[in-house]
């Protein structure tokens, strides 16, 4: 996986890449955030019961399978992301974060004398910068203006006299609660942010309907040939929709202007055939993965470089994951 993901273009010195369990902190941050987490909120995402549906032959009455978006939550909140890139479908798991974090700097961003301490800090702000911000927080919490909880949060990054504590002191006042320790991350959506498997259903490898970067080209040309297309187009002189079409989702990707014109007006009119409209589809796909699996051969040859990407990465994450966990220690008293 590592080497694929290096094939691809992930660039070690700027994404690192590390080994879960190298980092143990992830385990601990996931069982302190299990305490805090009702059972409720892991048994309503989306994908626990319709993974439990598709997956029958499987037992999946775990806590480790029902416990997995927790521990997403904390391999996350770990690293205070700003941003969580993500498919469609895991958007729900990215709010499970988000509340997950909310409900942890509410029960533990609480200082003592933390009402105190957010006055000195707005008096470092200045006297204008101090007044504004009490209005703009005044307004938010009676009106729920959020343009204005914007303005506010824009204001404190643009102060240079407050601390890093400080920042996230007067970040948490305007919510309404205390210090942020673990910051909430947005959800990232690429264009495509949702591609439908060889079925027709979400594409995951649980369900065996992807696509892998190490896929030979025949392979490809045989996965996609065998994709379910329009029922509609039962015979070949059939008109079809494209929108209704899971081949489509891939044209959308693949294809440039001229090529998806040309599937649309073909499908609709019935003037091609759905194998002669998968055929740029599989060309696409092969072209793409070409140089992907070139340099896969490459760093296969010199695994010893990808042994020091990974132990390297593993050293400098867990010197990030440690920043974190004490911060939450010692708001929970557990920094013995």
């Amino acid at each position: 996986m590592v080497v694929d993901w290096l094939a691809c273009g992930i660039n070690p010195n700027l994404s690192r890449i590390f080994i879960q369990s190298w980092v143990p902190e992830h385990a601990e941050l996931h069982l302190l955030l299990s305490m805090i987490t009702p059972l409720g909120w892991l048994e309503r995402v989306p994908s626990y019961k319709e993974q439990q549906e598709k997956l029958r032959e499987k037992d999946l009455s775990t806590y480790g399978f029902l416990g997995y978006p927790l521990l997403q939550s904390a391999d996350v909140l770990l690293y205070k992301a700003d941003y969580v890139p993500v498919g469609e479908d895991q958007a729900p798991h990215v709010e499970l974060i988000r509340e997950v974090a909310r409900r942890f700097n509410y029960l533990y961003g609480r200082e003592p004398n933390f009402e105190n301490l957010v006055n000195e800090a707005i008096k470092k702000m200045g006297k204008k910068n101090s007044k504004l911000y009490v209005q703009l927080r005044k307004k938010f919490q009676q009106e729920g203006c959020y343009e204005s909880l914007n303005t506010a949060r824009a204001l404190l990054t643009n102060q240079p006299n407050l601390s890093i504590g400080d920042k996230e002191r007067l970040l948490g006042y305007l919510d309404g609660e205390g210090k942020i320790i673990l910051p909430e991350p947005q959800i990232m959506l690429t264009e495509h942010a949702k591609m439908p498997g060889l079925d027709g259903n979400k594409m995951s490898k649980s369900y065996n309907n992807t696509i892998s970067l190490r896929e030979e080209p025949e392979q490809v040309e045989k996965k996609i040939l065998t994709m379910p297309t329009d029922p509609a187009r039962v015979k070949r002189t059939d008109p079809g929709e494209p929108e209704r079409c899971p081949l489509w989702q891939l044209h959308k990707v693949y294809s440039d202007d001229a090529i998806k014109d040309w599937a649309q007006q073909g499908c609709r009119t019935a003037n091609i055939g759905c194998i002669d409209c998968k055929r740029p589809v599989i060309d696409a796909i092969n072209r793409e993965l070409r140089p992907i699996q070139s340099a896969i051969k490459e760093y296969e040859a010199d695994m010893g470089s990808v042994k020091r990407i990974l132990v390297e990465g593993s050293e400098q994450a867990r010197e990030e994951a440690n920043k974190t966990l004490e911060d939450v220690r010692e708001v929970m008293g557990l920094d013995y």
